[in-house]
């Protein structure tokens, strides 16, 4: 079977649940969104030398399948939706990366290859989140999915700052100088 159906060319796409909609329908948008996140986490890993970030990151994306999936689906019976425990499982995992990493300021990005990658991860997370929220005003969105993708842009902030906390390249904001 070839992943080339033509069931597109009019401009619409399947939804999980069966349904047809619009390419540009706020709900494919949102996992789309996603989509892309998983994409550029596929990109990050190969950057990472960390073996146990790069399996945080292949966690994460195999819970974004899960948050597509769901986004996917109209009727919610998705059979594998986004739980509470996938919300307190990355909220712990960003606390312990906290602790390993004290803030003390406003952080320059991309200090490195790989921390300038999980940034993108954590620009692209940030918009998806804006996709599921619009979606979110028109549409119910589980709140387990919506703390989960809330989470996603402080996921990858924190990594990409203890990334650069080993490398002893974790650059801070300078202070203003001058003005008009």
């Amino acid at each position: 079977m070839s992943i080339t159906t033509k069931g597109g060319d009019n401009g619409q796409t399947s939804l999980y649940s069966g349904e047809r909609v619009w390419k540009d329908d706020l709900r494919v948008d949102a996992y789309g969104s996603l989509d892309e996140l998983d994409a550029n986490i596929g990109v990050s890993k190969h950057y990472v030398d960390n073996h146990k970030l790069k399996e945080l990151l292949i966690a994460v994306q195999n819970k974004l399948y899960r948050a597509m999936g769901q986004l996917a689906t109209l009727d919610g019976s998705y059979p594998y939706p986004m739980c509470e425990k996938d919300v307190d499982e990355i909220t712990d995992t960003i606390h312990h990366y906290e602790e390993l990493v004290m803030i003390t300021g406003f952080v320059v990005p991309g200090s490195c290859l790989a921390s300038a990658k999980l940034d993108v991860c954590r620009t692209v997370a940030r918009r998806a989140e804006r996709r599921v929220i619009a979606l979110s005003h028109v549409a119910p969105v589980a709140p387990e999915l919506l703390g989960y993708i809330n989470r996603l842009s402080d996921f990858f902030f924190i990594l990409a700052r203890f990334v650069e906390h080993e490398l002893g390249v974790l650059t801070y904001k300078s202070k203003p100088e001058g003005g008009c």
